[in-house]
């Protein structure tokens, strides 16, 4: 539990600088070493697919100069889209955390589980640091507001 919330928190104060884009941070480990921290930046690079999950993925298969990502676990502060949730799927992500449920895009609690479409072995756990992630987004939208 302690690595868990060591990786959440490192999310967690990445996602908090993030100014520009929805504060979402996804961190992707390695035999408990990390090898990939991504923010979203879907406005800052005026790319719809450019989430914080595809560029942590992006940068893990770089630096593995594998596509496989087996034995990886990622650590994200909201709950992945449909979108994310596939490529995470694909990549062969062992294990995938998260803070934040997303209660209207979520892919793995809400009504939509795409684990039960694929012949995945990820194993998911939400609800990490889920009071801090819900407070973080809950800031942002607040200010995004007024």
């Amino acid at each position: 539990m302690i690595m868990l919330n060591k990786f959440i928190k490192i999310a967690l104060s990445k996602a908090k600088k993030n100014s520009v884009d929805i504060p979402v941070c996804a961190v992707i480990t390695k035999n408990n070493e990390l090898i990939a921290l991504k923010t979203n930046k879907r406005e800052q690079n005026n790319d719809v697919s450019a989430h914080a999950e595809i560029l942590a993925l992006q940068e893990a298969n770089k630096k593995l100069n594998n596509w496989r990502l087996d034995d990886c676990e990622m650590f994200v502060t909201l709950e992945p889209c449909p979108m994310c949730a596939w490529a995470i799927i694909n990549a062969r992500i062992k294990n995938l955390y998260f803070g934040s449920y997303d209660l209207k895009y979520g892919a793995f609690s809400c009504g939509l589980n795409l684990i039960k479409l694929a012949n995945s072995k990820l194993s998911v756990f939400g609800g990490i640091e889920e009071e801090a992630s819900n407070k973080l987004l809950d800031n942002y939208f607040k200010k995004l507001r007024s």
